[in-house]
């Protein structure tokens, strides 16, 4: 029952796509809040709930990734009942955006539910070829191009997460039958498995996979060229809902690979993100754009949140992960208005507003370029707070606790220098270039206002009461 109500809308929304009526486009909105329903009905029964036998099984990790994505989604499609007032686009591909979005809900359903790594490949697979598509509604050269690359890189990364679970499964095989696809019985029996060094082959090269899906070295600039020839709530919906789909899969792969071995996996994943974030700082800071800019600011986020989770900070993890998916998609929703004179105009972009909507919304937008910065009070500055007091904690209990401070003083030397450019931007965006008058409309309005009422939630004392009790 519960998986024809999760699923509903979505078909829904689907057959709605293929409707020509001026209106059809308010009731794909009300179809994509119409998501959230169920979903909050999920949220609150009780935990583990089996949704489709031993398959599909919901737990407070799933529901709250799930949650948050559906959250994001209303939030897009909002913004979407404006892009052509921003863009060139045809009531044809506005509609085939909605018909392979309702295709793209099904996978990530799949795939964050997941109890079972199969099914968990096969809803990444059918998001990851639903989104060749939405990138291809903007029909220019440079977004057929890398729709094309997408789908090439694409298929190379899901191809390395299906070989990685090949390796996996065959490691636990001779404990577990045909059930060792399960990821629960794998956390069960991680430390009984006899090829523990097959698996963690298989947790790598899936892990590597996922990575190159989500612009990790050495990839790192593929998904930022990709969002910037996309229209812009499709950078949204990468950042804020498709790479939660990755992120939930790197965290249940990642919950077996510590029992283990934890001492391979921290070095891993540590070496791995460390190294992705030192690209991604330099290339970030020669960034021209907008949407090059934001896409790059993802990549490094999502590096610390991998580094928190292996190190123990798993409640900074996912707060960072939740203060990412809202902030992110509101700022790549944001660039409709903020490049309305042109793509590289970064001065002046902020400037040039009026009236109570446009007042409203260079208020906001520059609300969340400081809070993505982690600037207090921004829920970004309290994970990466108890994210590197989780990486000390860690260390502590070693004998490396000078090699942590060191990596830690390096990552804070990064994270200046990103910290420093997009203060730049802010500075010329408010102060710099002429003023050329905007426009605002309210739906875009609501969309930020959206993001920003679950941000200021995110910070409340039931908020981070429930995400400690998650692991």
């Amino acid at each position: 029952m519960m998986a024809t109500l999760l699923i509903l809308p979505a078909f829904a929304m689907f057959l709605v796509s293929f409707s020509k009526h001026k209106k059809a486009k308010y009731l794909l909105t009300v179809t994509s809040f119409a998501i959230l329903l169920p979903i909050v009905k999920l949220f609150w029964l009780p935990k583990p709930y089996a949704i489709w036998g031993e398959y599909l099984v919901a737990d407070k990790l799933d529901t709250y990734i799930l949650l948050v994505s559906s959250l994001v989604g209303i939030g897009v499609t909002l913004a979407l009942l404006t892009l052509d007032l921003h863009v060139k686009i045809s009531a044809k591909s506005y509609r085939r955006f909605y018909r392979f979005f309702a295709t793209f809900w099904v996978g990530l359903i799949f795939s964050i539910l997941a109890n079972h790594m199969g099914i968990y490949w096969i809803g990444l697979e059918l998001a990851t070829l639903s989104t060749v598509y939405m990138i291809k509604t903007n029909h220019s050269l440079a977004a057929h191009k890398e729709a094309w690359n997408y789908m090439i890189v694409g298929a190379i990364a899901i191809s390395l997460v299906l070989f990685g679970i090949i390796l996996m499964y065959a490691s636990a095989k001779p404990i577990l039958g045909e059930d060792a696809m399960r990821f629960d019985l794998l956390l069960q029996k991680a430390q009984d498995i006899p090829s523990p060094f097959l698996f963690e082959m298989g947790f790598a090269i899936s892990t590597v996979g996922m990575f190159v899906k989500m612009g990790f070295f050495p990839m790192n600039l593929w998904l930022a060229n990709i969002e910037r020839a996309s229209f812009y709530p499709v950078a949204a919906l990468f950042s804020g809902i498709l790479e939660s789909a990755v992120i939930v899969g790197f965290f249940r792969f990642s919950e077996i690979a510590m029992k283990v071995n934890y001492a391979h996996l921290f070095s891993f994943i540590f070496v791995y993100a460390l190294l992705t974030i030192f690209i991604v700082a330099f290339l970030l800071y020669r960034a021209k754009d907008f949407m090059r800019l934001f896409s790059l600011s993802g990549v490094e986020h999502m590096a610390l949140i991998t580094l928190f989770w292996v190190s123990g900070g798993t409640f900074a993890a996912l707060l960072h992960f939740g203060a990412h998916a809202f902030l992110k998609p509101a700022l790549f929703l944001s660039t409709g208005v903020l490049e309305s004179q042109g793509k590289y105009h970064i001065a002046g972009a902020l400037k040039g507003y009026v009236g109570k909507r446009g007042k409203l919304f260079w208020f906001t937008v520059s609300l969340f370029l400081l809070a993505i910065i982690s600037l207090p009070p921004s829920p970004m500055f309290f994970s990466e707070i108890y994210g590197f007091g989780a990486m000390i904690d860690m260390a502590k209990k070693s004998d490396h606790i000078l090699a942590m401070i060191g990596a830690i003083l390096l990552l804070l030397l990064l994270l200046s220098i990103i910290f420093y450019r997009f203060v730049t931007v802010y500075q010329s965006m408010k102060y710099e270039g002429e003023t050329v008058e905007k426009r605002v409309y309210t739906s875009e309005i609501l969309a930020l206002l959206l993001f920003a009422v679950c941000l200021g939630f995110l910070m409340t004392p039931a908020s981070f009461a429930f995400l400690r009790s998650i692991v």
